[in-house]
């Protein structure tokens, strides 16, 4: 299956119904939970920082948020502490997901801005790590690769990206848990989709690579529809704390 680059999903067009997309953020949250995403991305975060127990993290692209919550949820349930900040270029992407979830106001540990992954307004090493769930599918190459330097500048560990996998068995996967869980129209329509704008795991690597970052480690989750990459700069950082929260200057909050 070759990668589609001419067709647009709905979430990345006009965002003017806000109750398709709360529906819709939750409807993400249910497939993360149930399909292994949240553990793919603990496990790969524990591969760059399994000797931290207090861990600052960024989430690009974060959309509902819900990842960074559940993340933060079972480090405290090892004892561990991870304060993450999470960022999306839309406010009423942002907006929707405290609406879908409002337990996103009931911790400080998540915080969220609004910002463009390919300029991120971040000081060097402001992160332990930084992560991106479902995003770099949106992306095209150059974008792609733009937005991993950002990500791997502002992080001194490394890098962490979760994405799907292309392949006929996902889309036939995405097709019918968009037809078979959900009525909503933006995850009827852009869950297939996204499987086939989606990199396979070694078109990922080559990415990274690109970006000056080396993968270390590939975690599959449930059926392989999915995967987490975790990767490291390929010159090795210092990785001492850093000041929290990091400074977002030009961020505006949603």
């Amino acid at each position: 299956m070759e990668r589609l680059t001419t067709a647009v999903e709905l979430l990345d067009g006009p965002l003017d119904d806000p109750t398709a997309l709360v529906g819709n953020l939750r409807d993400l949250r249910r497939l993360n939970r149930r399909l292994g995403a949240i553990d793919a991305s603990m496990n790969a975060i524990d591969a760059l920082a399994a000797h931290r127990n207090d861990l600052a993290l960024l989430d690009v692209g974060t959309g509902g948020a819900d990842i960074p919550l559940a993340l933060v949820e079972r480090a405290r349930a090892r004892q561990r502490r991870f304060r993450i900040v999470g960022i999306d270029t839309r406010p009423e992407v942002l907006a929707a997901a405290v609406l879908a979830n409002p337990a996103l106001t009931a911790t400080d540990d998540v915080q969220l801005h609004v910002a463009d992954g390919r300029a991120l307004p971040f000081a060097d090493r402001s992160f332990d790590v930084a992560h991106a769930s479902l995003l770099v599918h949106h992306l095209d190459p150059a974008d792609a690769i733009a937005v991993l330097r950002e990500m791997g500048r502002v992080a001194r560990l490394g890098v962490v990206i979760n994405d799907l996998q292309r392949s006929r068995t996902g889309w036939l996967g995405a097709w019918l848990l968009g037809h078979v869980l959900t009525r909503n129209r933006l995850t009827r329509h852009d869950a297939p989709l996204s499987v086939r704008r989606a990199y396979r795991s070694t078109e990922m690597a080559a990415l990274l690579a690109t970006a000056r970052l080396i993968p270390v480690r590939t975690v599959k989750a449930s059926f392989g529809q999915r995967y987490a990459i975790a990767a490291l700069h390929q010159a090795p950082e210092p990785a001492g704390p850093g000041a929290w929260p990091p400074d977002p200057h030009g961020a505006d909050d949603p």
